[in-house]
């Protein structure tokens, strides 16, 4: 496979915003808040788990799964893959309809998942968190980082569990920026402007300063920044707006930012040194290091802004399963979020650990392959996750065609407004659908 093509496969699966029939007794309808936890599994049970993960990420997960399953050998983890995101999200959708040939548990965004959890197929995890015996006893003993527990939540409940979770970091060039002066990374979207100038001005116009791969990201991170959240209430064409659009607009018109366009990702243009740095999906370093190869040092810092998004999926669990089933599958769940899991799964995979103590470990931060796990405390300190509302994922994917038709216009140096105005209406009608 080439490089690229690996490089849209994990980036994909890191942004974003499923098979077979599943569970062996399908038809079982139950609520977790009523239901008696088992304490232990004393028979042998299947637990089914639809996922989205290929190459490293698919056998890192088997290899977990693998382990677990010889610690708890009453309990067998069928891993199911459904392709990519956009195939598990499809899947997942088809299946609804019918409950019973649902998985156990299955990876998912929560916006994929708010009609399941408004008709109560999910299952609500805080009894399982709270249970000595399945669970940790408490949120607070499970280690996991809270601002990510809150992003697995839908309407206040705690539906998921994070897993395979991801932030957007800056990936720079500092090889170039020693050749042209530039002593400061940027920490603000103002310095990253004055870097940006700086580099296509001292480079002949041949180097690009910087661009963003998530043009979703970008806007709602900007908004954000600007004080507001991202939801139906958001005026496109307001001037909050206009400022975040015409920020990137202004720097594509003068040539010191861009998009990754057909290429998708920029990673590309940065390993052959089209562009000096770019603000991308921290899950995919092991790519960018394997394009840069020896031809430049590069690095990674946070994102330029005081906040940054957090991508990847949770885990969620469907309700039609028996207690034995649920059980068993928060044990699982309990054993990837786990410090030892989460070290080995971020080592071999590029994503980040979603346990404290992980994070903090020597075993990560002292990981010299990737550049990350040293700067990945500074880079979390202000998380922010696309609010779980309906019609959220589709608003916020839809942004992704209206900021490309943006800045495509802007490319060509042409008034932006006409485009600015079309996209109000594609994006309220993607919130009204």
């Amino acid at each position: 496979m080439k490089f690229s093509k690996k490089l849209a496969v994990a980036a994909a699966a890191a942004l974003a915003l499923v098979g077979t029939a599943a569970c062996s007794n399908g038809g079982s309808k139950s609520s977790s808040s009523s239901e008696k936890i088992p304490s232990k599994i004393t028979k042998k049970t299947t637990v089914v788990f639809w996922n989205a993960m290929p190459g490293v990420q698919g056998s890192t997960l088997k290899k977990l799964t693998n382990e677990f399953e010889k610690k708890n050998p009453k309990i067998t983890v069928k891993l199911e893959n459904q392709g990519a995101y956009n195939d598990l999200q499809a899947k997942i959708n088809s299946t609804l309809q019918s409950p019973n040939n649902l998985p156990t548990i299955t990876q998912a965004y929560p916006g994929w998942l708010w009609n399941a959890a408004q008709n109560k197929m999910l299952v609500d995890m805080t009894p399982y968190i709270n249970d000595k015996n399945v669970g940790w006893g408490s949120a607070k003993v499970s280690n996991i980082r809270t601002k990510l527990l809150d992003g697995a939540k839908i309407k206040g409940t705690q539906y998921g569990i994070p897993f395979n979770k991801s932030i957007e970091t800056l990936t720079y060039n500092k090889t170039m920026f020693k050749k042209y002066g530039i002593k400061k990374v940027p920490t603000t979207m103002d310095e990253l402007k004055q870097v940006s100038e700086t580099i296509y001005k001292k480079s002949n116009h041949k180097v690009v300063g910087a661009g963003f791969d998530s043009l979703p990201s970008y806007y709602t991170l900007g908004m954000k920044n600007e004080g507001i959240n991202f939801t139906d209430k958001i005026n496109f064409t307001g001037a909050a707006s206009k400022k975040v659009i015409n920020f990137y607009a202004d720097g594509i018109k003068k040539g010191y930012f861009r998009t990754a366009g057909s290429e998708h990702y920029l990673s590309g243009p940065f390993a052959n040194e089209k562009v000096a740095m770019f603000v991308g999906t921290s899950a995919g370093e092991g790519f960018v290091k394997q394009g840069v190869g020896n031809k430049f040092t590069y690095d990674v810092a946070p994102r330029p802004g005081k906040y940054t998004l957090q991508q990847g999926t949770g885990i969620y669990m469907f309700n039609h399963a028996s207690a034995e089933q649920k059980a068993a599958a928060f044990k699982y769940i309990k054993f990837l979020t786990s410090k030892s899991s989460q070290i080995k799964w971020a080592n071999a995979t590029g994503y980040i650990p979603v346990n404290n103590a992980a994070i903090k470990s020597s075993e990560y931060k002292n990981n010299k392959d990737i550049k990350l796990p040293a700067k990945l405390e500074d880079a979390m300190k202000h998380l922010y996750s696309v609010p779980v509302a309906k019609n959220s994922n589709a608003a916020f994917q839809q942004l992704s065609s209206i900021q490309q038709n943006i800045y495509a216009a802007a490319q060509k140096g042409q008034n932006i407004n006409s485009q600015i105005n079309a996209g109000k209406q594609k994006f309220d009608a993607a919130w009204k659908q």
